[in-house]
């Protein structure tokens, strides 16, 4: 590159011409290898670092990646692995343990335990509706299949209201022990209904689970049964004994209606290959029904801010189980799958004693333990006793 300087004619300018020339300049073999080495820089302590990635992306990326993870654990618990059922099952158990444990301890205002049921059943009809809407599936379920789905309903809803007036009618522990007859009454109904076979691990497991239910509550049902006989010498019994057996059987009447709903829901969800419609339509059944109840049979109570709020809750976490209990049961046979039901029972015994709610004694500890035996035993051999 040259330069040349030359004065305008008018003789107050100067102007400056750069000339480029084509010639290249020469440069010595000796330090071209220096130069055309490709690689990184060097980087010394000297040197400035710049992230790759700006700090908003890298949070992103994370929030991205457990976002993901969340998914694919949804996405592989629905689409039906090999231990989907059970895990959906006590996943569900689990919930209802949940919400026995906030009622105990956050309940707030006295509430009618028919408007208790009417509030459950509008959340889960309301949250059925918006899954079925938001994924396009029919909200009546196919044609072929609503009959099912009405006596799913309908049974369902006999099942429940006979275990609410069997809850008022009898001692607490002898309700919940004929309740959970359920998944007995399940297991024989489907044998009846779906032609499921009965093998001698799912017999075996249901029958170690329920004397595992009646370890556990034996001492209170012994004391219960020695104040009944103090008070047959009284006037009083001979009127309170045709309730106590109509109650009785009302809930045995509640535990074989559970199990036949146990069967129409499998066969409900499998034949629309939906869960969630055999939740909605049981909402849809059970909401006016639980209503009338509700004003007819009972006084209604306005509840306060935070009753009403914790209702909202229970009626979501009700939901919640419902969807997983339906799946467990379209994904795995009855006998089989109900049986882990009674993990719900093994969980709120451990949470007594942990909290010195109740006293370990040997008949509950004996109890917890079979039923961790059996629930423990049907989850490892479930699945490969199915795929036999």
């Amino acid at each position: 590159m040259e330069s040349a300087e030359r004065k305008d004619k008018g003789g107050d300018h100067h102007v400056v011409e750069l000339v480029v020339s084509d010639a290249a300049p020469q440069v010595s073999d000796q330090i071209t290898p220096l130069l055309s080495v490709a690689g990184k820089p060097k980087s010394s302590i000297f040197s400035v670092s710049h992230p790759r990635r700006r700090p908003k992306e890298q949070v992103a990326k994370i929030n991205e990646t457990d976002v993901s993870f969340f998914s694919q654990s949804i996405l592989w618990l629905w689409s039906g692995p090999k231990y989907s059922g059970l895990v959906c099952m006590a996943l569900s158990s689990t919930i209802y343990f949940v919400m026995e444990i906030l009622a105990s301890t956050l309940s707030g205002q006295p509430i009618p335990l028919f408007e208790i049921v009417f509030v459950r059943c509008t959340i889960i009809l309301i949250s059925s509706f918006v899954w079925l809407k938001r994924t396009r599936q029919p909200i009546f379920g196919p044609t072929h299949v609503r009959k099912l789905l009405f006596s799913r309903a309908l049974m369902g809803y006999l099942s429940l209201f006979s275990f609410v007036y069997s809850i008022q009618s009898l001692p607490l522990s002898q309700a919940i022990v004929l309740n959970f007859t359920t998944p007995i009454m399940a297991s024989i109904m489907a044998r009846i209904i779906l032609n499921e076979k009965l093998k001698f691990l799912d017999v075996g497991g249901l029958i170690c689970s329920f004397f595992g239910l009646l370890f556990i509550f034996r001492p209170i049902l012994v004391k219960q049964g020695k104040l009944a006989d103090g008070e047959k010498s009284s006037n009083t019994y001979s009127s309170r004994e045709g309730e106590i057996i109509y109650a009785l059987l009302v809930a045995m009447f509640s535990s074989i209606t559970g199990g036949i709903s146990y069967c129409l829901i499998r066969a409900g969800a499998k034949a629309s290959d939906q869960p969630v419609v055999t939740v909605f339509s049981f909402g849809l059944l059970a909401t006016p029904a639980a209503a009338i109840c509700t004003f007819v049979l009972q006084e209604f109570v306005l509840p306060e801010l935070y009753s009403f709020i914790f209702m909202v809750v229970l009626g979501e976490l009700a939901f919640l189980a419902q969807v997983l209990l339906a799946r467990a049961l379209q994904l795995e046979k009855t006998s089989k799958v109900t049986n882990i039901q009674y993990i719900e029972v093994f969980l709120s015994q451990i949470w007594g004693i942990g909290l010195s709610w109740v006293a370990p004694s040997f008949g509950r500890l004996a109890g917890c333990l079979l039923i961790f035996i059996s629930v423990g035993s049907t989850m490892f051999f479930g699945p490969e006793q199915e795929n036999e």
